[in-house]
């Protein structure tokens, strides 16, 4: 018995030893932990390693430079161009008034016609615009009460200007001319006074209002009295005064719409709130009807006025030409100076450079016309006096004697007779006599300080970054003739009360979504850095930035795998390198400063969560916002990128957004309140797709969030991708890169929509994603073989896909810079673009069928636009047949070889290819596209040298291959001058012309042999070898058993605990065997019996020592692993709430469950993607064979062709002629076109990029501006402020509710 107990009581004492060395060495390694953390920081180790944190890749002194050149460029520009418009609209007048000499009276038909075409033009341009709009938009007509108070003001507007500026104003002096036309803003101060009299607030603009309408009066009334009491016997100059003050009023009925606008807020009238509804859901078709009438208007007024004035339309057809290049040079630089002025004032606007280039240059070129026509006059006339030696002569005298005594000869130059024709204008009045100088200098001060008042309301407008134009200006059209007043009088005016209380605005939210799986540390390190930017940008602790709020999920694929020895999954590598990272960034962003001596700040505890997926981590970054890590362990949840998007798709969307308004529904809230409610957050809430090796600034997230921001129909935006690397393959993608953002995507962007929003750096709208055939199709399972293709092969481009579909718009902006690591290995590219290439050929294959669905649904998507794409795939797919033709071009240049034998050597190598790729492993496709690559490109480096040794032996360069390359060299050239940033770029260029070969025809092969293969083909890694297969347990001693219990008690007791509080139903203990399949085990550890009975001692120890690794492994499973991963940064664990884990136990179920490993069908899809594939390669490469025959056989015929002859330098003929096939030349004419008009779009967006960046750069904190390291390096909190030319303000939903789907007024696209 004493035997047998003491076999029993020692293998006790073993295990309970084993559990007190357990016990301390847990308590010691914590207290080590926190007196680590409470450490202060070692004197003499004060060096650091630490990333790259701030921003070096903008060029901030070049980006200050061009901002400024920018500002000042478009200040002169509205100044110049205003004034230019108005001296040439007065130098117009003038012509048409009696008795001036340029222009003589039987000819004043000719400069009144010309007058009515300044009039007419920008409602022309309104109703193409309009007609335009109308075609790809549903517009309600309008109800016939509003239709007929719009056509009554706007006929009342067109009377007034027609008969002011046709009838009364050429008849009046120039100085009144030039000042009457600021008093049109009479109607608009009286309306100002009316609009804030009915506002509850104190109005700051009240009493300038007041003083405005004062001020016009009193201008009217002095020149009244000047023109009536000069002779009050002259009964016409009284009609013509009387004509121009009545008019000068009715023309002030331009800009009623605004100020009625306010009106109806403030007033209990349901007329005027319907009517002014019925003005933006029915803009277009009022647009059309106002345009018309108003050309109606003005045609009849001029017609009637002509005949009744005794002249003779006849003379219009038989006019010198003298005369007529005057009048020409004059009407062609008023009209486009007027539209030009137009846009320039768009543009300041759009800057936020209200103050600077708007306003300011405004005012003063209507002090700048006035002095450009009366300092000429006062010149010549004390010329002249200076010229009589003496004798006395007045201004009267100098009017008859040299104005109006000259003869009508025009031999001379023309500038003198136009001074002395404004000359005669002055000379009805006595400019002698101090009381007609001081009565007419004072209506025109009054009038001009009328209009200042008028619009001293602008100094202070709220103005967005990228404002829309619908919501700057409230007509779509400006006056040209007197375009500086009608842009002042146009732009939105705002109620603003003493107080400035500032506008509420709704607080963005933006969800950082990033998917990861095989990352390395380097491109890891990278993403969490500009999270952690962001973070500092926009801290969630400082209340003053309401703009946005955001949060991070990173979606960390397939990151669990088995550890031998341990009860539970252990995180792989790459997920605890994530942790690492994480903890590294932490302490870096947290003991930022440059002291020397210091105690390291602590890193705050962080939760870690147990889920039915797998595992979660919860980081707050140091300045409030969070970082939520989502680990997927992929036997418990579906794996792969796609589904890691729809798992944080209904996460965000449906469980975060979507539960807590059902959960006040059931509480009885009122149901149309929630859906106001929900409709408003689906809007203002943003997903940020990343990749797990993303590296962008905060400045990049601010310009994506402008572009969703103002424009309500944007679903998605995406930035300019940079990829980073070094090598040959990296330089040919950077090349590639530069010209399919600078070229193809901006094309996309202004004359239609953008096809693909890469989920690397893309920002999408939670209201698109969440809209019907969205989110739900994304979420479906491939079922058939061209699903495969399309739905998972290039996932983020089948996303914009089903975007486009439901209507909405994508958009690039190419200021939103984001870099990306991009493969280096030559194989690793040709297997990225064998899933990007027919994935790509499959969703634009779907746009295209349903094309005409599209473009009633979409109306960024034209058919136009559509045939654009259409071209664009059909070059694509013919690229193959194109580069053999292009390579026999060659081999007959180089060789001078027979057409049909070099055709056959040029398609030899790509058929044997095509065969081996049938026959043979990627891999081995790979190597021999490789050598094929090699060979390739020292043809196209000899063929290129070959071209320019022919320019210049024959000394031309006007043959088509010379024009084609020359030209295609030159637009590449100019587009990246266009782009100072990325010029460099340009000379990789060289090696993506060596590629040429290799990307369009073994890559376009490979491709297409290897779709069948839907693998990812990047990042891929093999398991380590012999991780499947586990070795023979080895027999352990009794006390090894007794440690291994030890040690399976504190990892049961560590991992389990939190399953041992919870209570739960069914669910929850389904749930929890799957959480935890090591506490099973745990329970039942005697159930594999060991080997006990050892007769060697020295056998024991040694199997001691080779098993001590497995006993010893302090960890037991993942949440234990990560907690040992770093003492800084301790890991609490904690635990989900019930709903939530429901919900996650709900959508894996529907959504997410594992696929199973179904043999049978895994065969079925395996042959039936082989059998898509043969098909799909026998159409494509059947397509490249016919095109071959058939510009072959044109080309060796030569029945049918085009005679070019060769010209040299001098455009002179040779002699020489070249044959192009008809096929041949309508390819290249085609291709030209498609390249000509990405070249004018590129310049087009690069405007309007420019304007954007240059906002930004305004608006944004000065401290992130120009103390951009330091504010980095600091970690200063930054406010929000505002600039000198006006305050910020960020629109809201019901800014936009009422013309939700109209981005008619985004200039920086044009739907074709």
């Amino acid at each position: 018995m004493g035997g047998h107990d003491d076999n029993v009581t020692k293998p006790f004492l073993h295990i309970t030893a084993s559990l007190l060395d357990c016990i301390i060495h847990n308590t010691n390694h914590k207290e080590r932990m926190e007196e680590e953390r409470d450490m202060t920081q070692r004197p003499w180790d004060t060096c650091r390693e630490v990333p790259v944190i701030e921003d070096e890749q903008t060029p901030w002194k070049m980006i200050k430079l061009l901002k400024i050149l920018s500002l000042a460029i478009v200040a002169v520009s509205v100044f110049g161009l205003a004034l230019c418009s108005k001296s040439t609209f007065l130098l117009l007048i003038t012509l048409s008034n009696e008795g001036t000499k340029v222009l003589p009276d039987n000819m004043k038909p000719v400069a009144l016609l010309c007058i009515g075409c300044a009039l007419i033009i920008s409602s022309v341009f309104l109703l193409l615009k309009s007609i335009w709009k109308s075609c790809y938009k549903t517009s309600k007509p309008p109800r016939k009460s509003t239709i007929a108070l719009v056509l009554l003001l706007e006929f009342l507007a067109a009377m007034g200007v027609a008969i002011l500026t046709i009838v009364a104003m050429p008849h009046l002096d120039i100085v009144t001319n030039v000042t009457i036309l600021n008093g049109v803003a009479i109607l608009s101060a009286l309306l100002q006074v009316i609009t804030q009299c009915s506002a509850k607030e104190r109005n700051r603009f009240l009493l300038p209002s007041i003083f405005a309408f004062v001020l016009i009066l009193l201008g009217y009334a002095l020149f009244l009295y000047l023109y009536i009491t000069k002779n009050t016997a002259d009964i016409k100059m009284i009609i013509w005064v009387g004509l121009a003050v009545g008019a000068s009023f009715l023309v002030s009925f331009n800009w009623w719409e605004g100020y009625l606008r306010l009106i109806s807020k403030n007033s209990s009238s349901l007329f005027l709130e319907n009517f002014c509804k019925d003005l933006t859901k029915c803009q277009n078709m009022l647009n059309i009807l106002t345009s018309l009438l108003r050309i109606a208007v003005t045609a009849c007024v001029l017609g009637a006025y002509v005949p009744l004035a005794k002249m003779d339309w006849n003379i219009v057809t038989s006019i010198p030409s003298r005369e007529t290049k005057i009048i020409a040079i004059i009407i062609g630089v008023q009209l486009i100076s007027s539209a030009l002025c137009h846009w320039f004032s768009l543009v300041a606007c759009k800057m936020h450079a209200l103050r600077r280039c708007f306003i300011l240059p405004l005012y003063l070129a209507s002090l700048a016309v006035m002095v450009l026509f009366v300092v000429p006059v006062i010149v010549y006339y004390q010329e002249y006096r200076t010229s009589l030696n003496g004798t006395a002569i007045n201004f009267t005298s100098y009017c008859n004697q040299v104005v109006d005594g000259r003869n009508q000869s025009l031999n001379g130059s023309v500038f003198p007779q136009l001074v002395l024709d404004v000359t005669h204008t002055l000379c009805f009045l006595d400019m002698s006599k101090l009381a007609d100088i001081g009565l007419l200098t004072g209506s025109a001060v009054s009038w001009w300080l009328g209009l200042l008042l008028a619009t001293l309301h602008l100094w202070y407008l709220n103005v967005d970054r990228i404002q829309r134009t619908q919501d700057l200006f409230i007509r779509r059209l400006y006056e040209g003739a007197f375009i500086e007043q009608s842009l002042l009088l146009n732009t939105r005016f705002d109620i603003q009360s003493k107080d400035r209380k500032k506008k509420v605005v709704d607080t963005l939210m933006v969800y950082l979504c990033a998917t990861m799986w095989h990352e390395t540390y380097d491109e890891m390190m990278n993403i969490i850095i500009s999270i952690f930017r962001l973070d500092k940008y926009r801290p969630k602790t400082d209340k003053k930035n309401t703009d946005f709020t955001f949060e991070t999920h990173i979606y960390f694929d397939d990151a669990f795998n088995e550890v031998k020895g341990s009860r539970g999954r252990h995180l792989n590598e790459y997920g605890q390198h994530l942790v690492e990272i994480l903890t590294e960034v932490y302490g870096i962003f947290t003991n930022i400063d440059k002291k020397f001596f210091h105690k390291k700040l602590q890193i705050p505890d962080q939760k870690i969560i147990r889920t039915p997926y797998g595992g979660r981590l919860v980081v707050t970054m140091p300045h409030g916002n969070i970082i939520v890590v989502h680990f997927k362990d992929k036997e418990l949840i579906r794996h792969k990128k796609r589904w890691s998007q729809v798992m944080y798709l209904y996460y965000l969307l449906g469980w975060k957004l979507m539960n807590k308004y059902y959960a006040r529904w059931q509480s009885g809230e009122n149901e149309a309140d929630l859906k106001a409610e929900i409709k408003k957050e689906k809007h203002n809430t943003y997903l940020l797709a990343l990749d797990g090796d993303t590296d962008f600034q905060p400045a990049a997230v601010m310009l994506l969030i402008d572009r969703l921001k103002m424009y309500p129909s944007v679903g998605a935006a995406c930035g300019r991708i940079h990829p980073t690397g070094s090598g040959p393959a990296v330089w040919f993608q950077k090349f590639e890169y530069a010209v399919s953002h600078w070229l193809q995507k901006t094309a996309e962007h202004v004359i239609g929509c953008v096809l693909c929003s890469p989920g690397c750096f893309s920002l999408f709208r939670a209201a698109a994603l969440m809209d019907d055939n969205v989110m739900k199709k994304y979420s479906t399972k491939s079922m058939e073989a061209s699903q495969y293709i399309q739905y998972d092969q290039g996932e983020d481009r089948w996303l914009c896909t089903l975007l486009l579909k439901q209507g909405w718009r994508v958009e690039y902006n190419a200021a939103a810079d984001a870099y990306t690591n991009a493969p280096e290995d030559f194989g690793e590219l040709y297997n990225q673009r064998r899933r990007w290439g027919p994935s790509t050929m499959a969703n634009v294959v779907d746009l295209l069928g349903s094309s005409s669905t599209i473009s009633k649904r979409n109306r960024s998507m034209s058919k136009p636009y559509m045939f654009y794409q259409l071209f664009a795939i059909a070059s694509s797919i013919l690229a193959p047949a194109t580069i053999c033709l292009m390579v026999a071009g060659s081999f007959n240049f180089l060789f001078n070889m027979d057409a049909s034998g070099a055709l056959v050597l040029a398609v030899i190598p790509p058929i044997i290819f095509l065969i081996l790729c049938f026959k043979l492993k990627s891999d081995t496709q790979i190597k021999i596209a490789g050598l094929l690559s090699i060979m390739y490109a020292f043809l196209m480096l000899v063929v290129t040298l070959s071209i320019i040794g022919s320019m210049v032996k024959e000394n031309t360069i006007l043959t088509p291959s010379s024009i084609f390359v020359i030209s295609i060299s030159a637009i590449y050239i100019i587009t990246a001058i266009m782009h100072p940033q990325e010029s460099h770029l340009i000379f990789h260029g060289l090696i993506y012309i060596l590629a040429i070969p290799s990307a369009y025809l073994l890559l376009s092969i490979y491709s297409l042999v290897n779709m069948n293969n839907v693998s990812w083909g990047t990042r891929e890694t093999k398991p380590a070898a012999g991780a499947a297969t586990p070795e023979p347990s080895t027999p352990q001693t009794r006390t090894q058993q007794a440690k291994s219990a030890c040690q399976r008690f504190f990892s049961w007791a560590k991992c389990c605990k939190k399953s041992n509080q919870r209570s739960g139903d069914g669910h929850h203990a389904v749930s929890q065997a799957v959480l935890s399949p090591e506490s099973t085990q745990a329970e039942q550890p005697e159930l594999l019996p060991q080997n006990t009975i050892v007769e060697s001692t020295s056998f024991a120890e040694e199997q001691q020592r080779q098993a001590e690794p497995v006993f010893d492994f302090p960890t037991q499973c993942w949440v234990t692993q990560l907690q040992n991963v770093s003492n800084s940064m301790q890991l609490q664990e904690d635990s989900l709430d019930k709903e939530e884990e429901e919900f996650w136990i709900d959508l894996q179920k529907k959504y997410l469950e594992p696929l199973p490993d179904d043999k049978v069908r895994q065969q079925k899809i395996k042959n039936d993607l082989r059998e898509l594939r043969n098909k799909i390669n026998f159409a494509y490469f059947m397509m490249n064979a016919l095109w071959l025959v058939a510009t072959f056989t044109l080309q060796i015929s030569g029945t049918v062709s085009i005679t070019i002859p060769i010209l040299d330098f001098n455009l002179k003929p040779t002699g020489k002629n070249i044959q192009i096939d008809p096929i041949g030349f309508m390819f290249i004419l085609g291709f030209a076109t498609m390249v000509g008009i990405q070249f004018l779009t590129m310049f087009y967006h690069r405007i309007y990029t420019l304007i954007h960046y240059v906002a930004f750069l305004d608006t944004e904190p000065k401290e992130e501006k120009n103390e951009l390291k330091e504010a980095y390096l600091s970690g200063k909190k930054v406010d929000s402020v505002s600039n000198g030319d006006s305050v910020i303000e960020s629109s809201s939903l019901e800014d936009s509710e009422s013309d939700e789907f109209d981005n008619s007024d985004d200039e920086d696209s044009i739907y074709m």
